[in-house]
Parts: C-alpha cells; sequence; structure tokens
C-alpha cells in the first residue's frame, strides 16, 4: 500500500459534531471530506470541502456523495444500511464499517443477540413488544431498562421499570418496539474506543465514564479502577470487533460490575463522545484513526499522553433558541484546558452543544483533575441571541 499526500476525499454520511470533527482531523493528513446531511449548513459544512444536503435515506444524495468521493463512512446510525450497499457496488467505493454492520448495530435487540450468540458478556435481556411483555421482563428481571430498540440516543428511548403498573406508559414512551434490560449493579461505566485497521486492531485506554439522566457529562483516564479491569475492558472491545465487519473507530461502552466483571452495555460503528478526550489526550485522536482506518491507511498510537478529563457542554436553556457560549475566557486563559465548539444553529436543554478537556501532568490522580474540568464547565454560560 502507498499513502500519497494529497489523498482521497472521504465523504461522511452526517454532518454534525462528529462529522465536522473527522474533517478537522482529516484536514492535517491532506484528505478532503464531504458530508451528507439534511440541515443545510450543518456544523461539519465550515470545515468540511463540501455538503450534500439530503435527507439519510435519500437514494439521490446517496448517489451524489459517492460520485464525488473515493470513500464512504458513516457518523450516525441513522444512515440507511441498504443505500450504503448499493452505492458501494454502483460507484465501486469502500464503504466502512461494512454496512450489515451498521444494521446490526442500528437494532439493539440484534446487537445484543450478536454479542450473545458470539460469547460476548452482556447483561440479560429480552425482546418486549408490548406491555404485558415488558411485565413478564420485569417479573423475570426485576427492575430493567426499557431501550427502543432504533433511534434512541442520549438518554432518549430509554426508560427505566421496576413497577409493572408502569408497563403501559414505559411502551408508549419508548414509541414502539423494544429490548428490556437487566439493570446492572454496576461499580462504574466504562468505555474503550477500540480501532480495526486493514490488518490490526488497536485499543485506546478504556475511560470511565459518568453519566447524570443517561446523558454522559465526563471522561475521565486513566479510569478510576484496577489493572485487571482495564486489561479485561481492552479485551472484551477486542472481543465485540471480532463479531463485527469493516474498518474504522468502534465506541464500546461497558459496566465494570460490583463482582468484577466487564459487560458490554452498547456499542457505536463510528467515533463516540467518551472518545473526545483523545484530541488532547492521546498521541493520535479517534478522529484521525477513523480516517486512517476507513481509507486502510496505517493505524496510529493510542498511547495516553497524561491524565485527562473530557466534560460535556450542554445546553441549559429552556426551550430551543438561538444562543452563544459566553465566559470562554475561563476555558482559553487556562493552560491545561481546550474548549471544542459545535457550531450548532440553535441550543436546546441538554443538547450537546460542545466540550472542555482539561489535561494534567505526569502521573498524577485524576479526582483534582474532574473537579477543576467541571468549575471550568460551569463558567461557561448561554446568553440567548436573535439569530
Amino acid at each position: 500500500m502507498t499513502v500519497t499526500v494529497p489523498g482521497p476525499t472521504l465523504g461522511v454520511v452526517g454532518g454534525g459534531q462528529l462529522g465536522r470533527m473527522l474533517a478537522e482531523a482529516a484536514a492535517p493528513l491532506g484528505v478532503e471530506v464531504v458530508v451528507l446531511d439534511p440541515t443545510p449548513d450543518c456544523p461539519a459544512a465550515p470545515v468540511a470541502r463540501d455538503q450534500v444536503v439530503g435527507d439519510f435515506d435519500d437514494p439521490d444524495a446517496f448517489d451524489d456523495l459517492a460520485a464525488r468521493t473515493d470513500a464512504v463512512t458513516f457518523e450516525i446510525e441513522l444512515a440507511d444500511s441498504d443505500l450504503l450497499n448499493r452505492v458501494a457496488a454502483d460507484h465501486g467505493v469502500s464503504v466502512n464499517p461494512a454496512p450489515e454492520t451498521l444494521s446490526t448495530i442500528e437494532d439493539k435487540l440484534v446487537q445484543k443477540r450478536t454479542l450473545a450468540d458470539a460469547g460476548v458478556s452482556v447483561p440479560p435481556f429480552r425482546r418486549v413488544d408490548d406491555a404485558d411483555d415488558l411485565r413478564s421482563a420485569v417479573a423475570e428481571f426485576g427492575s430493567v431498562m426499557l431501550k427502543a430498540r432504533t433511534g434512541g440516543y442520549d438518554g432518549r428511548g430509554n426508560v427505566p421499570v421496576s413497577d409493572p403498573d408502569e408497563a403501559e406508559n414505559a411502551m408508549a414512551a419508548v414509541g414502539g418496539p423494544a429490548m428490556a434490560e437487566a439493570f446492572v449493579d454496576f461499580a462504574r461505566e466504562l468505555s474503550v474506543i477500540a480501532v480495526q485497521g486493514d490488518s490490526e486492531v488497536r485499543t485506546f485506554p478504556a475511560g470511565e465514564n459518568v453519566h447524570e439522566a443517561e446523558i454522559l457529562r465526563e471522561t475521565v483516564l486513566p479510569a478510576r479502577t484496577t489493572d485487571e479491569i482495564l486489561e479485561r475492558a481492552e479485551d472484551v472491545a477486542r472481543d465485540v470487533l471480532d463479531t463485527l465487519s469493516g474498518r474504522g473507530v468502534f465506541g464500546v461502552e461497558l459496566f465494570e460490575t460490583t463482582e468484577g466483571a466487564v459487560q458490554v452495555n452498547e456499542v457505536a460503528p463510528r467515533p463516540h463522545n467518551s472518545g473526545h478526550w483523545t484530541i488532547e489526550g492521546a498521541r493520535t485522536s479517534q478522529f484521525e484513526q477513523h480516517v486512517r482506518a476507513v481509507l486502510g491507511w496505517p493505524l496510529g498510537s493510542t498511547r495516553l499522553r497524561c491524565p485527562t478529563v473530557m466534560t460535556n457542554v450542554l445546553g441549559t436553556v429552556e426551550e430551543s433558541q438561538p444562543a452563544r457560549l459566553s465566559n470562554v475566557e475561563a476555558v482559553l486563559e487556562d493552560p491545561g484546558a481546550s474548549l471544542h465548539w459545535y457550531g450548532k444553529d440553535a441550543v436546546r436543554p441538554l443538547r450537546k452543544m460542545g466540550h472542555v478537556t482539561v489535561t494534567g501532568e505526569g502521573d498524577g490522580g485524576t479526582h483534582s483533575l474532574l473537579e477543576h474540568a467541571r468549575d471550568l464547565r460551569e463558567e461557561l454560560q448561554f446568553e440567548t441571541t436573535d439569530g
């Protein structure tokens, strides 16, 4: 394989913050990016070469994207896997991760069955089609997390259920066929960003994730657990990649149980929010790794540079409206902090608008770093505007 610069043009289905950061990472490699997204002037548009405006199931838009690029990937599970298969065949472009992997991942029940059948440790689960099924699941597992099989993210589509009398309302909330998963008595939540290259797999060190209301708030590196658990987490992530096809970055969310086991929560076939720390905290970011991997190029180092904490900047306004972020000097003046703004046109309650990463020095502990990251985040304020 010969790699030259300038390189090929990469098509990305999805132009949100992940598409934006993929384009930012691709540029230094001489790779231009064209994104496909239904929102004109999407967050990735300012940094990508161009945008195809179209829905994630628009055949003409997919044809346009494939005709203008040498390889195609996706940053959102709403991408139509059948269309990805077709453009790969019709236009002769590589599509990674493989469309069949997307088909497996986008349905949480199919995802869990695939992992369980491969011997990967997952929490007990069962299919739920109606309220009676859900009541049976509660009777079998006790408290459960009811998950919409498709379309859920950032806590949307997830409903905790512990009382059979809650079944009707819970099913109405998820809005269709679902999966019930037994609540896990976990010590902490972890994630591993794993990379499937052309002929090798590399894993970043496991991060510790702090959630509130089902939304990721912080990721802490190194994770505050034992070396044995960290090693096991990376092994489980590699087992997950053995069950899936195609090159690219995969976010593997995990539970460390109170009994010391590691179980898979969910898998994302793309760069992941819990991997944003890699931009400042690792030798090679997850976004550069994804670009390298989907193009079949050599992978970069996954080594942790230093203790690192990433904290999400979430919308705090009461309803969707244009706004800007103020007090950013609190972050910019901090020598160990970095601000990432996603360029979204409106702020909504709990919408991910950006993130702040704080890096430490040497082998120091992460607790004080986490508190510092939280303090910086609290300094940031949203001011509504007229657009």
